[in-house]
């Protein structure tokens, strides 16, 4: 509101101003130069008065940028403040017995089903385990088979091929 008043109180001035200074060259012109003199004196004055009031007017947008901020950072440090609270509820739910007490809890179950796997694992017998091997030797010889190679003997010279036959067939251009 004070920032208004004074933007108010410039546009006063400056209309002010330009209507001394009109009357001074009227004064100037009528030969009365005392009056005008004075009349300036106060012009210059009234525009010291309009400095004044521009710094007046700097000051209070400086200050109301400053609350502003200010404002901000109270929110920012009640927000930080209700997080503490939070975080405090939470440890005095939660302590570090109760967490270790959960840990220890969670890796005997671990533990526990760890056994009953290798039980379980365990509980075939030397028959099947003699069985698995012998799939697995006959996959493994599966794999291993060649395919047989041809008995007759391979030609010592290769036929001449004509430009012609060389070009590409169609349905091998189209499967590649």
């Amino acid at each position: 509101q004070q920032r208004d008043k004074l933007r108010q109180y410039q546009k006063r001035l400056s209309l002010g101003l330009e209507r001394e200074r009109a009357l001074a060259r009227q004064l100037l012109r009528d030969g009365k130069k005392e009056k005008a003199m004075l009349l300036l004196k106060k012009k210059r004055y009234q525009e010291q008065l309009l400095d004044k009031t521009e710094n007046q007017i700097s000051n209070l947008e400086r200050m109301v940028q400053d609350i502003e901020f200010t404002q901000i950072e109270m929110k920012v440090i009640e927000g930080l403040k209700i997080g503490n609270e939070c975080l405090n509820k939470m440890h005095q739910v939660m302590s570090i017995e109760e967490v270790e007490r959960i840990i220890g809890e969670t890796q005997d179950a671990v533990e526990y089903q760890r056994q009953i796997d290798e039980l379980l694992a365990g509980s075939l017998t030397e028959e099947d385990e003699d069985a698995i091997l012998e799939e697995l030797n006959a996959i493994t010889q599966e794999q291993l088979e060649l395919p047989e190679v041809p008995s007759e003997p391979l030609p010592e010279k290769i036929p001449e091929v004509s430009p012609m036959e060389n070009r590409p067939k169609p349905e091998l251009v189209a499967a590649s």
